[in-house]
């Protein structure tokens, strides 16, 4: 029986990505070659900056997705998502799955309501391939209607070298063709309002519990990730609600893109 790294499709569409004379004809073989692999609803390739904002290098989304997803995600909210946290770290794997990547209170953060619950990803594989000092490609691979099965998996795991050299190909291709700001300013001020949130009004301690919940930590994790007693980190939830005047996660979640958007 032919495995699908052997079929016409796997082996064309790999022959498309190195003859690819840009980053978009070599994105689009990529995804095309994937595809041969496993069944796939959906792809998107970002670049991360340490810097700057994420950019969008290539996607396969319709136009829905496209301004749910990207363009209300690129205005701030990238801020809380746990792969750009995840590129951006000092380790990380090459290929993971998406949910076992994330905190433990992350399916019932505002933030998966509002910004991942509504992609209707079901399951999602990422690659992430580091560029640059200060860059990490990551290629999302998405799936709505089943999740991906254990041989599936194994195949994302084998064709992992010839992804990780596109992906850093396209990247390359990209770099040599940029003009103009990454966004450096606008990220820099998103990066401070979200460092600053509640600063008026919360102690240090206050604002950094803050800033995990609103990553989707539980109070358990809040306190493994501080070094602090849970029960203290309750207290401190109670009194940094009281001090904004809200009573749950999702008023915490609204009144900081208030901010966001305000800033």
């Amino acid at each position: 029986m032919q495995s699908s790294l052997e079929s016409p499709e796997w082996l064309a569409a790999v022959g498309a990505a190195i003859a690819a004379r840009d980053a978009a004809g070599r994105a689009a073989a990529l995804v095309e070659a994937i595809g041969a692999v496993v069944m796939h609803e959906g792809t998107c390739l970002l670049a991360f900056y340490r810097d700057a904002g994420p950019e969008v290098l290539h996607h396969s989304l319709e136009p829905e997705g496209r301004r749910h997803y990207l363009d209300r995600y690129l205005a701030g909210p990238y801020l809380l998502d746990p792969l750009y946290q995840l590129a951006l770290g000092q380790e990380k794997p090459s290929l993971c799955r998406f949910r076992d990547a994330v905190p433990d209170r992350f399916r019932s953060s505002e933030y998966y309501r509002q910004y991942c619950e509504r992609t209707h990803l079901l399951d999602e594989m990422d690659f992430l391939a580091d560029v640059a000092e200060d860059t990490t490609v990551a290629l999302v691979v998405g799936r709505r209607t089943r999740m991906f099965t254990r041989s599936e998996l194994q195949r994302l795991a084998q064709i992992e070298p010839v992804v990780q050299a596109a992906m850093r190909r396209i990247w390359l291709d990209h770099a040599e063709r940029r003009r103009g700001p990454r966004g450096e300013a606008m990220h820099r001020r998103l990066t401070e309002c979200f460092e600053r949130f509640g600063e008026s009004m919360l102690t240090e301690r206050e604002r950094q519990i803050s800033q995990l919940l609103l990553k989707g930590h539980s109070s358990k994790s809040v306190a493994r990730e501080l070094g602090i007693a849970p029960g203290t980190v309750m207290v401190h939830k109670r009194n940094l609600f009281a001090k904004l005047g809200i009573s749950s996660q999702y008023e915490l979640f609204s009144r900081f893109i208030g901010e966001l958007g305000a800033g």
